[in-house]
Protein backbone atom coordinates (compact mmCIF):
# COMPACT_ATOMS: atom_id res chain seq x y z
CA UNK A 1 0.00 0.00 0.00
CA UNK A 2 0.92 3.61 -0.91
CA UNK A 3 -0.81 6.44 0.78
CA UNK A 4 0.14 10.15 -0.16
CA UNK A 5 -1.58 12.91 1.46
CA UNK A 6 -2.03 16.26 -0.24
CA UNK A 7 -2.58 18.74 2.44
CA UNK A 8 -3.05 22.03 0.27
CA UNK A 9 -5.92 23.37 2.77
CA UNK A 10 -6.18 21.73 5.79
CA UNK A 11 -9.43 20.36 6.64
CA UNK A 12 -11.50 21.42 3.23
CA UNK A 13 -13.97 18.72 3.34
CA UNK A 14 -13.38 17.25 0.75
CA UNK A 15 -11.59 13.28 -0.15
CA UNK A 16 -10.70 11.77 -3.51
CA UNK A 17 -9.67 8.05 -2.60
CA UNK A 18 -7.91 6.13 -5.55
CA UNK A 19 -8.37 2.85 -5.10
CA UNK A 20 -6.78 0.82 -7.76
CA UNK A 21 -4.97 -2.35 -8.96
CA UNK A 22 -3.51 -1.65 -12.19
CA UNK A 23 -0.28 -3.10 -14.38
CA UNK A 24 2.14 -0.64 -13.80
CA UNK A 25 4.79 -0.82 -16.27
CA UNK A 26 7.14 1.57 -18.22
CA UNK A 27 4.14 3.96 -18.90
CA UNK A 28 0.57 4.87 -17.57
CA UNK A 29 -2.56 3.32 -18.77
CA UNK A 30 -5.23 5.78 -19.74
CA UNK A 31 -6.99 4.79 -16.53
CA UNK A 32 -4.34 5.85 -14.43
CA UNK A 33 -3.97 9.03 -16.10
CA UNK A 34 -7.14 9.85 -15.51
CA UNK A 35 -7.12 9.35 -12.19
CA UNK A 36 -3.91 11.53 -11.73
CA UNK A 37 -5.59 14.68 -13.39
CA UNK A 38 -8.79 14.33 -11.27
CA UNK A 39 -6.90 13.76 -8.30
CA UNK A 40 -4.74 16.95 -9.46
CA UNK A 41 -7.67 18.96 -10.39
CA UNK A 42 -9.31 18.63 -7.03
CA UNK A 43 -6.11 19.12 -5.20
CA UNK A 44 -5.56 22.53 -7.34
CA UNK A 45 -8.98 23.71 -6.35
CA UNK A 46 -8.31 23.48 -2.07
CA UNK A 47 -9.19 19.86 -1.35
CA UNK A 48 -7.00 17.56 0.42
CA UNK A 49 -6.79 14.50 -1.38
CA UNK A 50 -5.64 11.32 -0.18
CA UNK A 51 -4.51 8.12 -1.86
CA UNK A 52 -4.80 4.33 -1.18
CA UNK A 53 -2.88 2.49 -4.09
CA UNK A 54 -1.87 -0.98 -4.59
CA UNK A 55 0.02 -2.01 -7.82
CA UNK A 56 -0.75 -5.89 -9.66
CA UNK A 57 2.75 -5.63 -11.55
CA UNK A 58 3.95 -8.60 -8.65
CA UNK A 59 0.98 -10.67 -10.31
CA UNK A 60 3.50 -10.97 -13.45
CA UNK A 61 6.69 -12.35 -11.77
CA UNK A 62 5.75 -15.21 -9.45
CA UNK A 63 2.81 -17.94 -9.32
CA UNK A 64 2.82 -17.10 -5.34
CA UNK A 65 1.03 -13.57 -6.24
CA UNK A 66 -0.97 -15.03 -8.60
CA UNK A 67 -2.44 -17.18 -5.83
CA UNK A 68 -2.16 -14.22 -3.70
CA UNK A 69 -4.71 -12.02 -6.52
CA UNK A 70 -7.08 -14.84 -6.61
CA UNK A 71 -8.21 -15.03 -2.96
CA UNK A 72 -7.90 -11.21 -2.49
CA UNK A 73 -10.18 -10.63 -5.42
CA UNK A 74 -12.77 -12.51 -3.60
CA UNK A 75 -11.68 -10.99 -0.29
CA UNK A 76 -8.80 -9.04 2.08
CA UNK A 77 -8.38 -8.87 5.41
CA UNK A 78 -5.19 -6.81 4.76
CA UNK A 79 -6.77 -4.22 2.43
CA UNK A 80 -10.20 -4.20 5.20
CA UNK A 81 -7.38 -3.08 8.04
CA UNK A 82 -5.08 -0.84 5.77
CA UNK A 83 -7.94 1.21 5.42
CA UNK A 84 -9.69 1.43 8.54
CA UNK A 85 -6.01 2.74 9.84
CA UNK A 86 -6.74 5.20 6.34
CA UNK A 87 -10.19 6.03 7.75
CA UNK A 88 -9.20 6.25 11.44
CA UNK A 89 -6.01 8.72 10.34
CA UNK A 90 -7.52 10.68 7.45
CA UNK A 91 -11.37 11.32 8.40
CA UNK A 92 -12.64 11.47 4.91
CA UNK A 93 -16.01 12.96 3.36
CA UNK A 94 -16.10 10.85 0.92
CA UNK A 95 -14.65 8.47 -1.32
CA UNK A 96 -13.94 7.90 -5.30
CA UNK A 97 -13.36 4.07 -6.46
CA UNK A 98 -11.89 3.28 -9.63
CA UNK A 99 -10.48 0.10 -9.87
CA UNK A 100 -10.59 -2.54 -6.63
CA UNK A 101 -8.68 -5.43 -8.22
CA UNK A 102 -7.04 -7.47 -7.51
CA UNK A 103 -5.37 -6.71 -4.16
CA UNK A 104 -7.70 -4.43 -2.84
CA UNK A 105 -11.19 -6.03 -3.69
CA UNK A 106 -14.70 -5.30 -3.23
CA UNK A 107 -14.48 -6.30 0.53
CA UNK A 108 -13.48 -2.49 1.39
CA UNK A 109 -16.21 -1.39 0.43
CA UNK A 110 -18.30 -2.72 3.34
CA UNK A 111 -15.44 -1.15 5.74
CA UNK A 112 -16.49 2.32 3.99
CA UNK A 113 -20.11 1.68 4.54
CA UNK A 114 -19.23 0.67 8.26
CA UNK A 115 -17.34 3.94 9.12
CA UNK A 116 -20.83 5.64 6.98
CA UNK A 117 -18.36 7.36 4.25
CA UNK A 118 -20.81 7.71 0.74
CA UNK A 119 -18.99 5.75 -1.91
CA UNK A 120 -19.07 7.44 -5.83
CA UNK A 121 -17.57 4.81 -7.82
CA UNK A 122 -16.02 5.84 -11.50
CA UNK A 123 -16.73 2.76 -14.18
CA UNK A 124 -13.74 2.96 -16.38
CA UNK A 125 -14.51 -0.48 -17.98
CA UNK A 126 -17.07 -3.17 -18.20
CA UNK A 127 -15.92 -5.29 -15.24
CA UNK A 128 -18.75 -4.65 -13.61
CA UNK A 129 -20.98 -6.85 -15.59
CA UNK A 130 -17.92 -9.08 -17.76
CA UNK A 131 -15.23 -10.21 -15.96
CA UNK A 132 -12.59 -9.60 -18.35
CA UNK A 133 -14.06 -5.38 -18.18
CA UNK A 134 -13.61 -5.59 -21.96
CA UNK A 135 -17.01 -6.85 -23.72
CA UNK A 136 -15.01 -8.82 -25.82
CA UNK A 137 -13.89 -12.47 -26.76
CA UNK A 138 -11.60 -13.26 -29.48
CA UNK A 139 -11.16 -9.91 -30.35
CA UNK A 140 -14.88 -9.46 -31.21
CA UNK A 141 -17.28 -7.71 -29.29
CA UNK A 142 -18.99 -10.08 -26.77
CA UNK A 143 -22.25 -9.43 -24.49
CA UNK A 144 -22.71 -12.99 -23.40
CA UNK A 145 -22.55 -12.11 -19.64
CA UNK A 146 -24.85 -9.57 -19.88
CA UNK A 147 -27.61 -10.86 -21.95
CA UNK A 148 -27.50 -14.31 -19.68
CA UNK A 149 -27.10 -12.84 -16.19
CA UNK A 150 -24.25 -14.99 -15.20
CA UNK A 151 -20.10 -15.35 -15.33
CA UNK A 152 -20.38 -19.14 -17.09
CA UNK A 153 -19.54 -17.55 -20.13
CA UNK A 154 -16.26 -16.15 -19.50
CA UNK A 155 -15.15 -20.22 -18.11
CA UNK A 156 -17.03 -21.83 -21.18
CA UNK A 157 -15.14 -19.89 -23.81
CA UNK A 158 -12.01 -19.41 -22.12
CA UNK A 159 -12.38 -15.72 -22.76
CA UNK A 160 -8.47 -15.05 -21.30
CA UNK A 161 -7.16 -17.48 -23.32
CA UNK A 162 -6.26 -19.04 -19.89
CA UNK A 163 -8.54 -21.23 -17.88
CA UNK A 164 -7.17 -21.18 -14.69
CA UNK A 165 -7.18 -16.92 -15.32
CA UNK A 166 -10.95 -17.24 -16.62
CA UNK A 167 -12.07 -18.83 -13.58
CA UNK A 168 -10.40 -16.72 -11.58
CA UNK A 169 -12.23 -13.76 -13.24
CA UNK A 170 -15.58 -15.55 -13.07
CA UNK A 171 -15.56 -16.76 -9.92
CA UNK A 172 -14.64 -13.23 -8.26
CA UNK A 173 -16.98 -11.71 -10.03
CA UNK A 174 -20.16 -13.76 -9.42
CA UNK A 175 -18.90 -13.48 -5.77
CA UNK A 176 -19.11 -9.91 -5.66
CA UNK A 177 -22.65 -10.13 -7.45
CA UNK A 178 -24.32 -12.87 -5.54
CA UNK A 179 -22.87 -10.95 -2.06
CA UNK A 180 -24.53 -7.32 -3.75
CA UNK A 181 -20.92 -5.74 -2.86
CA UNK A 182 -21.71 -2.94 -4.88
CA UNK A 183 -25.21 -2.68 -5.37
CA UNK A 184 -25.69 -1.86 -1.56
CA UNK A 185 -22.87 -0.22 -1.04
CA UNK A 186 -22.02 2.12 -3.66
CA UNK A 187 -24.15 5.21 -3.96
CA UNK A 188 -23.51 6.38 -6.96
CA UNK A 189 -21.93 4.88 -10.58
CA UNK A 190 -19.91 7.26 -12.65
CA UNK A 191 -19.86 6.14 -16.27
CA UNK A 192 -17.71 7.80 -18.75
CA UNK A 193 -20.69 7.60 -21.36
CA UNK A 194 -24.23 6.92 -21.76
CA UNK A 195 -23.45 3.85 -24.01
CA UNK A 196 -21.60 2.17 -20.75
CA UNK A 197 -24.28 3.67 -18.78
CA UNK A 198 -27.13 1.43 -20.41
CA UNK A 199 -25.65 -1.35 -20.13
CA UNK A 200 -24.88 -1.30 -16.63
CA UNK A 201 -28.52 -0.45 -16.09
CA UNK A 202 -29.74 -3.73 -18.53
CA UNK A 203 -27.22 -5.63 -15.84
CA UNK A 204 -29.68 -4.36 -13.27
CA UNK A 205 -28.36 -1.58 -11.56
CA UNK A 206 -30.57 1.17 -10.27
CA UNK A 207 -30.77 3.73 -12.55
CA UNK A 208 -31.15 6.86 -9.98
CA UNK A 209 -27.89 5.56 -9.34
CA UNK A 210 -25.83 5.86 -12.57
CA UNK A 211 -25.04 8.91 -13.69
CA UNK A 212 -22.70 10.03 -17.01
CA UNK A 213 -19.27 11.81 -16.13
CA UNK A 214 -16.62 11.58 -18.80
CA UNK A 215 -13.23 11.89 -19.05
CA UNK A 216 -11.52 15.17 -19.47
CA UNK A 217 -8.71 17.69 -20.31
CA UNK A 218 -7.34 20.61 -19.69
CA UNK A 219 -6.48 22.84 -22.62
CA UNK A 220 -4.31 25.84 -22.14
CA UNK A 221 -3.49 27.01 -25.73
CA UNK A 222 -5.34 27.55 -29.68
CA UNK A 223 -3.83 25.29 -31.63
CA UNK A 224 -2.72 25.14 -35.41
CA UNK A 225 -5.28 23.43 -37.49
CA UNK A 226 -3.83 22.57 -40.54
CA UNK A 227 -2.99 19.07 -41.30
CA UNK A 228 0.42 17.95 -40.38
CA UNK A 229 2.44 14.91 -42.25
CA UNK A 230 0.91 11.58 -41.01
CA UNK A 231 -1.62 9.66 -39.81
CA UNK A 232 -1.44 9.17 -36.16
CA UNK A 233 -2.47 6.20 -33.50
CA UNK A 234 -1.69 6.48 -30.33
CA UNK A 235 -2.24 3.55 -27.33
CA UNK A 236 -0.57 0.07 -26.77
CA UNK A 237 -0.06 -1.75 -30.12
CA UNK A 238 -2.56 -4.91 -29.99
CA UNK A 239 -4.95 -6.67 -32.16
CA UNK A 240 -7.99 -5.91 -29.79
CA UNK A 241 -7.55 -1.76 -30.86
CA UNK A 242 -7.08 -2.86 -34.00
CA UNK A 243 -4.04 -1.85 -35.29
CA UNK A 244 -3.62 -4.59 -37.44
CA UNK A 245 -6.96 -3.03 -39.58
CA UNK A 246 -4.84 0.52 -39.94
CA UNK A 247 -1.54 -1.61 -41.15
CA UNK A 248 -3.61 -3.04 -43.78
CA UNK A 249 -5.01 0.07 -45.41
CA UNK A 250 -1.23 1.63 -44.89
CA UNK A 251 0.04 -1.31 -47.19
CA UNK A 252 -2.85 -0.10 -49.97
CA UNK A 253 -1.58 3.48 -49.55
CA UNK A 254 1.84 3.96 -49.71
CA UNK A 255 1.42 7.69 -50.61
CA UNK A 256 -0.16 8.37 -47.01
CA UNK A 257 2.40 8.27 -43.84
CA UNK A 258 1.05 6.60 -40.67
CA UNK A 259 2.84 7.56 -37.06
CA UNK A 260 2.47 4.82 -34.33
CA UNK A 261 3.20 5.63 -30.70
CA UNK A 262 2.76 3.44 -27.81
CA UNK A 263 4.33 -0.37 -26.61
CA UNK A 264 3.91 -3.64 -28.72
CA UNK A 265 2.10 -5.99 -27.25
CA UNK A 266 1.35 -8.49 -30.08
CA UNK A 267 4.64 -8.98 -31.87
CA UNK A 268 1.96 -10.57 -34.24
CA UNK A 269 1.19 -7.34 -36.08
CA UNK A 270 4.70 -7.18 -37.42
CA UNK A 271 4.81 -11.11 -38.59
CA UNK A 272 4.06 -9.59 -42.50
CA UNK A 273 6.89 -7.07 -41.63
CA UNK A 274 6.16 -3.22 -41.97
CA UNK A 275 5.15 -1.31 -44.52
CA UNK A 276 7.71 1.43 -45.66
CA UNK A 277 5.24 3.71 -45.08
CA UNK A 278 4.78 3.22 -41.19
CA UNK A 279 6.83 4.46 -38.77
CA UNK A 280 6.19 2.66 -34.99
CA UNK A 281 8.08 5.43 -32.42
CA UNK A 282 7.55 3.02 -29.32
CA UNK A 283 5.98 5.14 -25.92
CA UNK A 284 6.61 9.16 -25.98
CA UNK A 285 6.05 11.16 -23.65
CA UNK A 286 6.96 15.03 -22.49
CA UNK A 287 8.03 17.33 -25.80
CA UNK A 288 8.23 14.21 -28.54
CA UNK A 289 4.73 13.39 -27.15
CA UNK A 290 3.77 16.74 -27.92
CA UNK A 291 5.75 17.39 -31.69
CA UNK A 292 4.05 13.36 -32.43
CA UNK A 293 0.24 15.04 -31.44
CA UNK A 294 1.43 18.58 -33.21
CA UNK A 295 2.46 17.23 -36.46
CA UNK A 296 -0.42 14.71 -37.07
CA UNK A 297 -2.91 15.58 -39.48
CA UNK A 298 -5.65 13.58 -37.77
CA UNK A 299 -6.00 10.33 -35.55
CA UNK A 300 -7.12 6.89 -36.28
CA UNK A 301 -8.43 4.31 -33.50
CA UNK A 302 -10.09 1.15 -34.96
CA UNK A 303 -10.68 -0.59 -31.73
CA UNK A 304 -12.73 -4.20 -32.39
CA UNK A 305 -14.22 -3.45 -28.66
CA UNK A 306 -16.22 -1.41 -27.41
CA UNK A 307 -13.46 0.95 -25.32
CA UNK A 308 -14.87 3.39 -22.11
CA UNK A 309 -13.75 6.81 -23.30
CA UNK A 310 -10.58 6.56 -25.34
CA UNK A 311 -8.05 9.68 -23.53
CA UNK A 312 -6.37 9.93 -27.30
CA UNK A 313 -9.79 11.55 -28.34
CA UNK A 314 -9.40 14.12 -25.95
CA UNK A 315 -5.65 14.19 -26.21
CA UNK A 316 -5.63 14.89 -29.99
CA UNK A 317 -8.82 17.31 -30.10
CA UNK A 318 -6.45 19.18 -27.60
CA UNK A 319 -3.75 19.83 -30.27
CA UNK A 320 -6.80 20.31 -32.85
CA UNK A 321 -6.81 17.03 -34.46
CA UNK A 322 -9.96 15.17 -35.26
CA UNK A 323 -10.30 10.91 -34.86
CA UNK A 324 -11.45 8.27 -37.17
CA UNK A 325 -13.00 5.76 -35.11
CA UNK A 326 -15.58 2.81 -35.18
CA UNK A 327 -19.36 3.21 -34.85
CA UNK A 328 -19.68 1.04 -31.42
CA UNK A 329 -19.87 1.97 -27.95
CA UNK A 330 -19.02 5.15 -26.75
CA UNK A 331 -17.26 6.03 -29.55
CA UNK A 332 -20.75 7.12 -31.66
CA UNK A 333 -21.82 9.90 -29.02
CA UNK A 334 -18.21 11.15 -28.74
CA UNK A 335 -17.46 11.55 -32.36
CA UNK A 336 -21.07 13.07 -33.08
CA UNK A 337 -22.98 12.67 -36.63
CA UNK A 338 -23.71 15.19 -38.95
CA UNK A 339 -22.67 18.69 -38.99
CA UNK A 340 -21.71 18.05 -35.41
CA UNK A 341 -19.14 15.40 -36.00
CA UNK A 342 -16.22 15.48 -34.68
CA UNK A 343 -14.63 12.69 -36.80
CA UNK A 344 -15.43 10.27 -39.10
CA UNK A 345 -17.13 6.79 -37.77
CA UNK A 346 -16.52 3.65 -39.82
CA UNK A 347 -18.24 0.37 -40.08
CA UNK A 348 -16.31 -1.70 -36.60
CA UNK A 349 -13.67 -4.23 -38.18
CA UNK A 350 -14.64 -3.19 -41.80
CA UNK A 351 -11.23 -2.77 -43.63
CA UNK A 352 -12.96 -1.42 -46.69
CA UNK A 353 -15.17 1.32 -44.42
CA UNK A 354 -11.58 2.29 -42.93
CA UNK A 355 -9.70 2.88 -45.89
CA UNK A 356 -12.66 5.40 -47.22
CA UNK A 357 -13.27 7.64 -44.11
CA UNK A 358 -9.07 7.36 -43.97
CA UNK A 359 -8.44 8.21 -47.16
CA UNK A 360 -11.10 11.03 -47.71
CA UNK A 361 -9.73 12.70 -44.81
CA UNK A 362 -6.17 12.83 -46.36
CA UNK A 363 -7.70 14.01 -49.24
CA UNK A 364 -9.77 16.73 -48.31
CA UNK A 365 -7.87 18.52 -46.52
CA UNK A 366 -10.32 21.47 -46.13
CA UNK A 367 -13.15 19.53 -44.42
CA UNK A 368 -10.12 17.96 -42.17
CA UNK A 369 -9.58 21.63 -41.03
CA UNK A 370 -13.09 22.07 -39.95
CA UNK A 371 -13.08 18.81 -38.31
CA UNK A 372 -10.13 20.39 -36.75
CA UNK A 373 -11.77 22.83 -35.45
CA UNK A 374 -15.25 20.93 -34.20
CA UNK A 375 -13.18 18.52 -32.26
CA UNK A 376 -11.33 21.32 -30.51
CA UNK A 377 -14.42 23.20 -29.51
CA UNK A 378 -16.37 20.00 -28.29
CA UNK A 379 -13.07 19.32 -25.84
CA UNK A 380 -12.59 22.69 -24.99
CA UNK A 381 -16.49 23.00 -23.95
CA UNK A 382 -17.85 19.67 -23.12
CA UNK A 383 -14.76 18.16 -21.49
CA UNK A 384 -12.88 20.46 -19.85
CA UNK A 385 -12.29 20.15 -16.22
CA UNK A 386 -13.91 22.82 -15.04
CA UNK A 387 -16.87 21.45 -16.42
CA UNK A 388 -15.99 17.71 -14.91
CA UNK A 389 -14.97 19.38 -11.85
CA UNK A 390 -18.56 20.71 -11.29
CA UNK A 391 -19.97 17.11 -12.17
CA UNK A 392 -17.91 16.01 -9.27
CA UNK A 393 -18.36 17.77 -7.37
CA UNK A 394 -22.00 18.29 -7.79
CA UNK A 395 -22.55 14.61 -6.87
CA UNK A 396 -19.79 14.86 -3.59
CA UNK A 397 -22.06 17.79 -2.04
CA UNK A 398 -25.01 16.04 -2.48
CA UNK A 399 -24.07 13.12 -0.21
CA UNK A 400 -22.26 14.77 2.09
CA UNK A 401 -25.32 16.87 3.25
CA UNK A 402 -26.96 13.71 3.34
Amino acid sequence: MASQQDALVPGSGYFFQKLFGLFRQSNFSGEEAVIDKLSMSFSKRGHVVDYFFKSSEKCNSHFLWKMIAFFTGFYSFRSNIQLQRVINQFKPDIINIHNLYPFISPSILRICKKNNIPIVMTVHNYRLICPTGLFMRNHRPCELCLVKKHEWNCIWHNCERSLPKSIGYALRNMFARKRRMYLDNVDYFACLTNFQREKIIAAGFNPKKVLVIPNFINISRIPDFTPGAYVAYSGRLSEEKGVDLILKVARKHPEIHFKFAGNLRDKALLANGIPSNCEFLGYLSGNKLEAFYNNASFFVMASKWYEGFPMTILEAAGYGKCTVAPSHGGFIEIIGKGDKEIGRLFRPMDVIDLENQITNLWNNPDYLVVLNKRAFEKVRTEYSTDNIYDKYIKVFTSLTKL
